[in-house]
């Protein structure tokens, strides 16, 4: 059994493709999925699988099964419980930013080429910083994420890989639900 994180895309945001997080716990007990937690109402469940699936396969499996049922189709992105450790761990900002508000981490559904990477840049006047890490961006944002451009939407249309964003604060609580 394998602890994962599911981290889902788009949901419960401005009113657009709103999921319950208690239908959200049902539908992944129901699939046959242990120890099932969620953090806030933006799309975060802890769970345990049996190991025989691949992580894309798993994602693809929940994906199908939430549209099937809820009606929302969101993009889904897994993390185990030792990938979110290490994402923790590398976190370049952390000796420069005292503010956990100002950190954040972008998770992609997959690493980008170096061609795709190589269109990735800080948009003009932006103070804003990033260090991308394999299938992870961390974010630097002195102004605040609702104020920089380097969000979300702008890596996903640099990249043309889905992405989703969480606070340092998430990433940690995430964790946290992940070891217990």
């Amino acid at each position: 059994m394998t602890k994962h994180i599911a981290l889902l895309r788009g949901i419960n945001v401005g009113g657009h493709a709103k999921i319950a997080m208690k239908d959200l716990r049902e539908l992944f007990s129901d699939m046959g999925f242990e120890t099932v937690q969620t953090y806030l109402q933006s799309g975060n469940v802890v769970f345990g699988a049996p190991d025989p699936q691949t992580p894309a396969e798993l994602a693809a499996r929940i994906e199908k099964r939430i549209a099937d049922d809820l009606g929302v189709s969101p993009t889904v992105l897994l993390r185990s419980a030792d990938s979110l450790a290490r994402t923790l761990a590398a976190n370049p900002y952390l000796g420069r930013e005292d503010d956990p508000a100002k950190l954040h981490v972008t998770f992609l559904a997959q690493a980008p080429t170096a061609e795709q990477a190589a269109r990735l840049e800080v948009p003009a006047g932006e103070t804003a910083v990033f260090t991308l890490a394999g299938d992870e961006i961390h974010l630097h944002v002195p102004d605040g994420y609702g104020r920089t451009k380097l969000n979300n939407a702008f890596i996903e249309r640099r990249l043309g890989i889905p992405a989703t964003t969480r606070n340092w604060k998430t990433v940690g609580a995430l964790h946290t639900l992940a070891n217990d």
